[in-house]
C-alpha cells in the first residue's frame, strides 16, 4: 500500500475491515504500519493500534506542554496532543522538523497523534518470527522497543512500544484505592504481558487485592510455564487450581499472541474450570467477539484498574471453587 493511497483523503480510514483484520490475531499473525522518523532504522506500529494517516496537519501550540509534545489539533470534534515521535524517542540523528506525516493512534482510551518522516507501507508477519529487543540486541539500548522483527531482505524493523511512550511522555497511570480480597492471598493469578508498563500496573492491582501473583514476558513463554506447571501436579496427583485459579493474558504478544495461548489453554483438560481473562489495549467489539471464539471468560480494556479489579473477583472464586 502506497503513502499516496494512505493518503489519498484528509482523515482517510487506514483500517478498511477491522473484522478482516481481527481474523489474524486467532492464527498468531499480525500487520505492521512500516513508517521512517528520517534515520536510517525502519519503525514499525500495529496496524490495530493505528486510526488513520493523514498529512503532518496544523498544530496549534500549547503552554507547558511535556518534551515532544507539539501541541493540539481538532480531530472530528475532539482535541488531542501531537507528538513529534523522534523527539520522543530522543533520536539525536533525526533531521529537524516535524515530519511530512501524522499516524492517528488509539490505544488504552487516547487518542494521539504521532508525527513521522514518512509512512511506507503495510507488512504481514508471524507473531513467532517477532522477537522481544533483548534477544536481539542489548537490553536497555531504547526503552520505546517493545519488539523486533526482519524483513524478508533481513532488514531488521523496531516495533515501537506506544504503552511506554505514553506514560514517559505523560506519566504512569496510578492505581487508586482496590479493596482487599477477603482471603485473597489463598488466590493465585498468572498473568503476561509484554510491556514493563503493563506489568507494574496489573502487580500493583494483584497486590492491593492481596493476591499472589506470577508472570510471564510473552505469550510462548507463558504457554511453556504453565504447561510445566499442569505436568509437574499431573506428575504429582496434586490439583493445578492448587498453583493457579485465574490466568490474565495479553492479546498481542510476541512470539506467541493471547488468542493462540488462550486456545491451547481452552483445548487442554488440565487447564479445565481456570478462568481466562483477556486484557488488550485493543478495545474494538472486533476484538472482543475474537476472544470470545477462542473461549475467554472475560475480556477488560487497558488500563482500568477498577475494571480489572473487578472482574477477576468472582472469576477467582470460580477459578478455585467449581
Amino acid at each position: 500500500m502506497s503513502t499516496t493511497a494512505l493518503m489519498k483523503a484528509e482523515g482517510a480510514t487506514l483500517l478498511e475491515s477491522v473484522d478482516a483484520r481481527t481474523k489474524l490475531a486467532g492464527s498468531n499473525r499480525m500487520e505492521i504500519l512500516l513508517f521512517s522518523l528520517g534515520t536510517h532504522e525502519i519503525f514499525g506500529i500495529n496496524v490495530f493500534k493505528v486510526r488513520e494517516v493523514s498529512k503532518t496537519p496544523t498544530i496549534t501550540k500549547a503552554p507547558n506542554m511535556p518534551v515532544g509534545v507539539e501541541g493540539l489539533i481538532s480531530l472530528r470534534g475532539n482535541v488531542i496532543p501531537v507528538l513529534a515521535l523522534s523527539k520522543v524517542m530522543q533520536l539525536g540523528d533525526a533531521p529537524c522538523g516535524l515530519g511530512g506525516s501524522m499516524m492517528v493512534t488509539e490505544y488504552s482510551k487516547r487518542t494521539l497523534g504521532f508525527l513521522v518522516h514518512s509512512v511506507d507501507r503495510i507488512i504481514r508477519v508471524d507473531w513467532e518470527k517477532v522477537r522481544a529487543p533483548e534477544t536481539v540486541v542489548a537490553a536497555g539500548t531504547n526503552s520505546y522497543i517493545t519488539a523486533i522483527t526482519e524483513l524478508p531482505d533481513g532488514k531488521l524493523v523496531s516495533i515501537v512500544d506506544v504503552e511506554q511512550i505514553m506514560a514517559n511522555t505523560f506519566g504512569d497511570s496510578v492505581v487508586g484505592q482496590i479493596a482487599r480480597i477477603e482471603a485473597g492471598g489463598d488466590y493465585n493469578v498468572f498473568f503476561v504481558d509484554d510491556s514493563a508498563v503493563a506489568r507494574r500496573r496489573i502487580a500493583e492491582v494483584f497486590d492491593k487485592l492481596g493476591v499472589k501473583h506470577k508472570h510471564a514476558l510473552n505469550g510462548l513463554e507463558a504457554w511453556t510455564r504453565l504447561s510445566g506447571m499442569a505436568a509437574h501436579c499431573q506428575q504429582f496427583g496434586t490439583s493445578l487450581r492448587d498453583e493457579v485459579n485465574l490466568i490474565l493474558a495479553d492479546a498481542e504478544m510476541p512470539e506467541m499472541d493471547g488468542y493462540v495461548l488462550t486456545k491451547n489453554i481452552k483445548s487442554d483438560p488440565r487447564f479445565d474450570g481456570i478462568p481466562v481473562v483477556m486484557h488488550s489495549s485493543l478495545s474494538s467489539e472486533a476484538n472482543r467477539a475474537m476472544g470470545k471464539s477462542v473461549g475467554v471468560d472475560a475480556y477488560v480494556a487497558k488500563f482500568d484498574a477498577e475494571a480489572l479489579a473487578e472482574t477477576i473477583r468472582p472469576l477467582l472464586h470460580k477459578g478455585m471453587h467449581d
